[in-house]
């Protein structure tokens, strides 16, 4: 079992994603056109234009679905 996000901190173009320990799970960057959209215990968005992003909590990417 993946380890669960406590916290992402964007600094510019990268998210930092880390557990309820402050460890450091993974490093996201993303295209300066996308906006993070927020993060559950297992998954963080990412927003580029019509699109979301959906990554775990070891950064790989698992899924990509239109934006509403």
């Amino acid at each position: 079992m993946a380890d669960q996000i406590a916290n992402v901190v964007q600094r510019g173009t990268t998210l930092y994603v880390t557990d309820a320990k402050g460890k450091q799970l993974c490093i996201i960057n993303h295209v300066s056109n996308g906006e993070f959209r927020g993060f559950t215990a297992s998954t963080i968005s990412v927003q580029r234009r019509d699109t979301i992003f959906t990554y775990d909590s070891t950064g790989k990417q698992l899924s990509i679905t239109p934006a509403r």
